[in-house]
């Protein structure tokens, strides 16, 4: 009799809830564990400030309202909006460059009314693999030379009218994302091998467009002990911090790096540094699970959508994810270059994650729309 009921309770949870809210229940627990856990590193990170905690709340709270009304949406509404709203966001990078709002050194938003601004390379994260996936939609794949062209140049523009900004970080992430459609779409072995051939001479043409703070980045990464109390310190206290930690870590609150603050942008960029410092290898590799299984579901989503459009825009989605935090961890420990790029969903932030939280909206909605389409 029990056991009857509790199947009727799953059932009904199962069929009636989630497919009525277009909620995927395990790609949602996979992104509230890794919140959670979040949010109680960047309470330390930031020197216990619990107003901060309680900005990322609100900020977390805002991005699962966009995520779970992403997830309403049918796959085949953000299939034909995909061109109107990359257009849209082009004009605006044009605009951003005519006349945009600057700040630090670099000119990136428009001035909205009330005093507000908006950062359109945020939301290109998002439209630029809507875009490819869109191309590719109603066409044979894989691409042939003429398409691969196209599709190259699409990615071109907007992304170099990002680095112009410039933003070479967001350039870089925009760009993979759209890589990543073109490449899910079937592109042959021999265009592969042959841009890996031509990578180092596209190497070289970036580093001569590159802006001397961005070249520092690149020389204090080969050698950080160059310049250990200017460009190089941000790095040597993120390998120090990660190092102190060893396996279990010095406990909650008592990272010396964060706490003393040595560690600079602890609650941003290098707040794993801190994870490290305080969790040990044991922490570290219980984030490391948590976001596995969120990339995991998000695979698993791509491999069994029912259209070209959902599986190349959901497959893109989640790789892009995985570039988020592999190269946030890569540069904190040493192996890639300082580029500016938050750890997704525990590092303090606004914009960030709201587009990140957007683009699970849409995970879900291909997820949870495949017997309505």
């Amino acid at each position: 009799m029990n056991k009857s009921l509790y199947q009727r309770i799953v059932s009904f949870t199962n069929a009636r809830l989630w497919q009525l809210t277009h909620v995927d229940i395990l790609l949602l627990l996979a992104l509230l564990l890794l919140m959670t856990g979040g949010l109680f590193v960047l309470y330390s990170a930031s020197g216990q400030d619990v107003a901060m905690v309680e900005r990322q709340v609100l900020r977390l709270g805002i991005g699962m309202a966009v995520c779970l009304g992403l997830a309403q949406l049918p796959p085949k509404y953000m299939r034909r909006a995909s061109p109107i709203l990359f257009a849209v966001l082009v004009a605006m990078l044009v605009g951003v460059l005519l006349f945009g709002v600057g700040a630090k050194g670099a000119q990136r938003w428009l001035a909205l009314p009330g005093g507000l601004r908006f950062q359109p390379s945020e939301i290109m994260k998002i439209v630029m693999p809507m875009m490819v996936a869109w191309y590719f939609a109603h066409r044979p794949i894989p691409p042939t030379l003429k398409e691969i062209v196209t599709v190259l140049i699409v990615i071109a523009v907007p992304s170099m009218m990002i680095a112009k900004q410039p933003d070479l970080g967001t350039a870089l992430l925009v760009g993979v994302s759209g890589i990543f459609a073109l490449f899910l779409a079937g592109l042959g072995w021999r265009y592969i091998l042959s841009a890996a051939a031509i990578a180092p001479i596209a190497a070289y043409s970036l580093w001569q467009v590159m802006r001397e703070y961005q070249k520092q980045r690149v020389l204090t990464f080969l050698d950080p002990e160059s310049d250990p109390l200017g460009s190089g310190w941000n790095i040597i206290q993120s390998k120090t911090a990660i190092g102190s930690g060893g396996v279990h870590g010095k406990g909650w609150l008592e990272g010396s790096q964060a706490q003393l603050n040595f560690l600079p942008e602890s609650h941003t960029d290098f707040i794993i540094a801190v994870l490290a410092e305080e969790f040990g290898l044991i922490g570290c590799a219980l984030l490391m699970c948590a976001y596995l299984l969120v990339i995991a579901r998000g695979l698993y989503i791509a491999a069994y959508a029912e259209d070209n459009y959902a599986r190349l825009l959901a497959g893109s989605i989640t790789l892009t994810f995985f570039v988020y935090m592999f190269v946030n961890i890569g540069m904190v420990s040493g192996i890639l270059p300082v580029v500016g790029v938050p750890l997704p969903l525990v590092s303090y932030g606004g914009t960030s994650i709201i587009t990140i939280m957007a683009t699970f909206g849409i995970l879900m909605s291909i997820q949870t729309h495949k017997r309505a389409q």
